[in-house]
């Protein structure tokens, strides 16, 4: 039987435990794809029964900050360096909370496309005209998979701005509505001028006009707003 408390303690020393495995992954400069100690090790290493340190460990392997392989070993996550993650267990957003995501993205994404035609990071800029490429090729082929391609032209301006932080938050805001995008992309109802806002917007960051990007995001964005506001809610009166 649990003692009163006790639920609570275990939980606390699984998020230290956790705290102190991202720290060692920090420290020792780990990078993601890298093996760490084995359970046994890392229980001995902390002082603590091996159970306990497993937890830990599930724990961070459900953020990506650590990767299970069976038979292998445990290996440093794709999100060890993240600052911020997305609730996976939380449901859809109503439609009214989608708009306020869209509108957080109106006001947070037009200057980070200015931000990116000054910056014009060199990696951020593959990442950026590779989506594009991705939304073109998905365009020509009636493929499902253009709304995944149009939400990584997104995620890949950001990049281009060299800062991980902005990519960061424009990825784990982008992400919270990911299985919407479909959805958007139907209502839109005009795949081919959704793509040619997103091929303008793009022709402005790789040719450093600043203030140019910035207006084409915004106003690539407002249209967006403007087609789900205009969907009636479900429990309007008919």
């Amino acid at each position: 039987m649990t003692r009163p408390g006790e639920g609570v303690r275990r939980a606390a020393l699984s998020t230290d435990l956790g705290s102190a495995v991202a720290a060692m992954i920090s420290a020792e400069g780990l990078k993601p794809g890298q093996p760490i100690p084995s359970l046994r090790v890392l229980a001995e290493r902390f002082g603590v029964a091996v159970p306990t340190m497993r937890e830990a460990l599930r724990r961070l392997e459900g953020n990506g900050i650590l990767e299970f392989r069976h038979g292998s070993g445990i290996y440093v996550g794709p999100n060890s360096n993240r600052l911020m993650f997305v609730n996976e267990l939380a449901p859809s957003p109503t439609r009214d909370q989608l708009l306020h995501l869209l509108r957080a993205r109106l006001v947070i994404e037009p200057p980070i496309s200015a931000l990116a035609a000054e910056t014009r990071d060199p990696h951020g800029i593959t990442v950026l005209e590779r989506a594009l490429e991705t939304a073109r090729s998905c365009l020509a082929n009636a493929d499902d998979a253009l709304a995944k391609a149009n939400t990584d032209i997104h995620r890949g301006a950001a990049a281009a701005t060299g800062n991980p932080v902005l990519a960061e938050i424009l990825d784990s805001l982008s992400a919270v509505h990911g299985a919407d995008q479909s959805e958007i992309l139907e209502l839109y109802g005009d795949r081919d001028q959704d793509f040619a806002e997103h091929v303008q917007i793009v022709e402005h960051i790789l040719a450093g006009r600043v203030e140019a990007a910035r207006t084409a995001m915004h106003d690539h964005l407002a249209d967006v707003i403007d087609v789900i506001a205009a969907v009636p809610r479900t429990d309007d009166a008919a």
